[in-house]
């Protein structure tokens, strides 16, 4: 069991919508000091943000409602570290090509992304995954409904594709991923982005 310190870092994971149990239980694992996020309050307490998997358009939907959409946008141009998978790179990333007329995007990432780009869910896979920044260990990556990046900003590092078709990128103090690790167990994702959180944070 992973002791948390005055040193752990604080991250918040967005709990409107999609597969938020799995990435507190990890980031726990990990030594952070996890919360769940609704609220602006709760915003305003994290070092950093975790935007989880499920329906973008639901969570974009329900961010509004919930009256966070605009502090995380804030957030996240001051430089709050956020990871996000699946849905959660639909988020960040600065254009939907297919989103829904009424769908935006929180920004961030200079990308843009296509949503289902790999089929619907009985099209979901799993495969080893090369990602030379988590060292020679191929990556477990889960697909489930998974959105593909068409488009790649100056500033973004590529850092893992599928047959060409990129589906992980990072920028600044933003990492973006089309799949599941928290589903897989994979953790060296999630331990990169604490990195990037303790850097920013100075814990």
């Amino acid at each position: 069991m992973v002791t948390v310190g005055a040193s752990a870092p604080r991250v918040g994971v967005l709990a409107l919508q999609g597969d938020v149990r799995e990435h507190a239980a990890m980031l726990g694992a990990l030594g952070a000091e996890v919360s769940l996020v609704r609220t602006p309050a709760q915003l305003a307490a994290v070092d950093a943000l975790v935007l989880p998997g499920g329906e973008s358009s639901v969570i974009d939907r329900l961010a509004r409602q919930f009256e966070v959409r605009e502090p995380i946008i804030a957030r996240i141009q001051a430089g709050m570290p956020v990871l996000g998978t699946c849905a959660g790179l639909i988020l960040l990333a600065d254009r939907i090509l297919d989103g829904l007329p009424t769908q935006l995007p929180f920004g961030g990432l200079d990308v843009d992304v296509r949503r289902n780009a790999f089929g619907s869910q009985v099209d979901s896979f799993e495969t080893a995954l090369e990602v030379p920044a988590l060292g020679e260990e191929p990556v477990r990556a889960t697909f489930i409904r998974a959105p593909v990046v068409e488009r790649v900003g100056a500033g973004v590092e590529v850092l893992a594709a599928v047959d060409d078709r990129v589906v992980a990128v990072e920028q600044g103090a933003l990492l973006g991923i089309a799949f599941h690790p928290e589903v897989s167990g994979e953790q060296r994702f999630h331990r990169r982005f604490l990195e990037r959180v303790r850097r920013v944070s100075g814990g």
